[in-house]
């Protein structure tokens, strides 16, 4: 009488008939060629084998980039609907005040950041009325502050989307909510010609929402359009 232990029978009529159970199951074919590989000995190498993990390592790769291509594929188009959404909504008003309540309300809530701040360079001073009457979203600056703020603080050549995390915010900027700031989107924007820059700034208490790491192509789109946007309010 055979020492080796038998199968059960049901079991065995089952694999059998089905050995695609066996064959699908990575965890079961990986235990049966560790087995074969003990039955052969330390003496022979078994190529097959050998080949067969490096399939599975190139495999496990394929799948790794697979999933992270399909993420980051859903990462993209959710960021593209959130972008167009803030665009409509920032496109609704028909007033310039509406504009900017809009802007540090709904379009910040949108765009998922604490805060929104509009800079408008001017060498006038006779818009300090206006300055306190929209002080919670728009910011009057003399010329020249948006190239420094935007090369801040190693001296960076002015573009038109500068993504940073911070230790804190600048309260010329984001006055009260300077200390909880941790991330910002700078929005470069372009007037036309013989007007000012302004800059479009996106705060954030994540510290990762705003990294230089990151595309700027979809903020970049959105510089565009509301640049235009405020083109009409400052005709």
């Amino acid at each position: 009488m055979s020492s080796l232990p038998r199968i059960d029978d049901d079991l065995r009529e089952e694999i059998i008939s089905r050995p695609d159970l066996i064959l699908d199951d990575r965890d079961l074919m990986q235990a049966l060629i560790a087995a074969n590989e003990r039955a052969m000995g330390n003496n022979i190498v078994d190529l097959r084998g050998i080949a067969m993990e490096r399939l599975e390592a190139r495999l496990d790769r394929l799948e790794d980039t697979h999933r992270s291509v399909i993420a980051a594929a859903y990462e993209n188009l959710a960021g593209t609907n959130q972008i167009h959404r803030a665009i409509l909504r920032m496109l609704d008003p028909i007033e310039f005040e509406s504009f900017l309540h809009g802007l540090g309300g709904e379009v910040a809530d949108i765009l998922r950041v604490d805060a929104a701040k509009l800079v408008l360079e001017s060498a006038q001073e006779d818009r300090e009325t206006a300055i306190r009457r929209m002080g919670d979203v728009l910011s009057v600056a003399e010329p020249g502050f948006i190239e420094d703020y935007i090369a801040e603080p190693r001296g960076m050549a002015p573009r038109q989307v500068t993504l940073r995390q911070l230790a804190r915010g600048d309260a010329r900027v984001f006055g009260d909510k300077a200390p909880w700031i941790r991330s910002e989107a700078c929005l470069l924007l372009d007037f036309g010609p013989g007007r000012l820059p302004g800059l479009l700034v996106l705060g954030a208490e994540d510290p990762h929402l705003f990294t230089p790491q990151q595309g700027t192509d979809l903020l970049g789109f959105f510089a565009g359009v509301f640049e235009r946007a405020m083109r009409r309010w400052l005709s």
